[in-house]
């Protein structure tokens, strides 16, 4: 997404605080957590807890992020029989997701759930081959209760939101999660804008927090995208009006 502006600024702000936040309290793996999705401790006990939700229960496709932080929620939908997308690196394919099958997996899902192994042996599919989606997961920097979150600032995460809500996959029924350590689920003011995803649910190893009425992007924000963007992803490319 576009860079400069005063929102931008002020997200960061809020990721640079909840980095040194984690750092102080010595809850990631990561010797520095700067610039990162945290890969928190507790990450094993927080797919745990999600995976005790009904919601989690019912979802049979996943569109998972590839961050550390979240590989045990992907290995669990993989154990349980989920089918899981998630994203190339940067979106940088015209078939920008990886399929992991658990039908088809050549080793096992807790393997097969690292982004690593995932690009040597997962086909890579269009957003046309997708299936709907039944629930999303995200990483994220920091979140509030009020389910306004933030990344790293690499902007992928809503721009993939925004791909698949336009492609029809996203509906009212898709729930949103983010699983993270209790020091990134934050009372400072996260600032949104339009193309922000929201989530409908926070999943600490200790926590299930619903989000009232989180913000959702009905589409693509072309006005948020530079070209040089748009041109480096190739599904974005396509779909951009002439």
């Amino acid at each position: 997404m576009k860079t400069g502006s005063s929102p931008d600024h002020a997200k960061q702000a809020v990721r640079t605080q909840i980095w040194d936040a984690l750092t102080s309290a010595n809850a990631v793996h990561d010797t520095s957590v700067h610039g990162r999705i945290p890969n928190f401790k507790g990450a094993q006990a927080a797919a745990a807890r999600l995976a005790t939700l009904p919601e989690w229960q019912r979802a049979a496709i996943v569109k998972a992020v590839p961050d550390k932080a979240q590989l045990p929620v992907r290995a669990r939908a993989l154990e349980e029989g989920k089918t899981v997308y998630m994203a190339v690196p940067k979106l940088a394919s015209a078939k920008p997701f990886y399929l992991l099958d658990p039908a088809t997996l050549p080793v096992p899902p807790v393997e097969a759930a690292s982004s690593r192994t995932a690009s040597t042996i997962a086909p890579t599919v269009d957003v046309g081959s997708l299936r709907p989606l039944d629930l999303i997961v995200l990483g994220s920097v920091a979140v509030n209760r009020d389910g306004a979150r933030i990344g790293k600032g690499a902007g992928y995460s809503d721009i993939e939101f925004a791909l698949l809500t336009e492609a029809g996959l996203v509906t009212p029924r898709t729930l949103v999660v983010t699983t993270v350590h209790r020091v990134q689920v934050t009372g400072i003011p996260i600032p949104t804008t339009q193309h922000d995803v929201g989530v409908d649910l926070i999943v600490t190893p200790d926590e299930t927090i619903a989000c009232p009425n989180p913000h959702r992007p009905t589409g693509i924000d072309w006005s948020a995208l530079t070209a040089e963007q748009i041109a480096a992803i190739p599904s974005l490319a396509a779909r951009y009006p002439a």
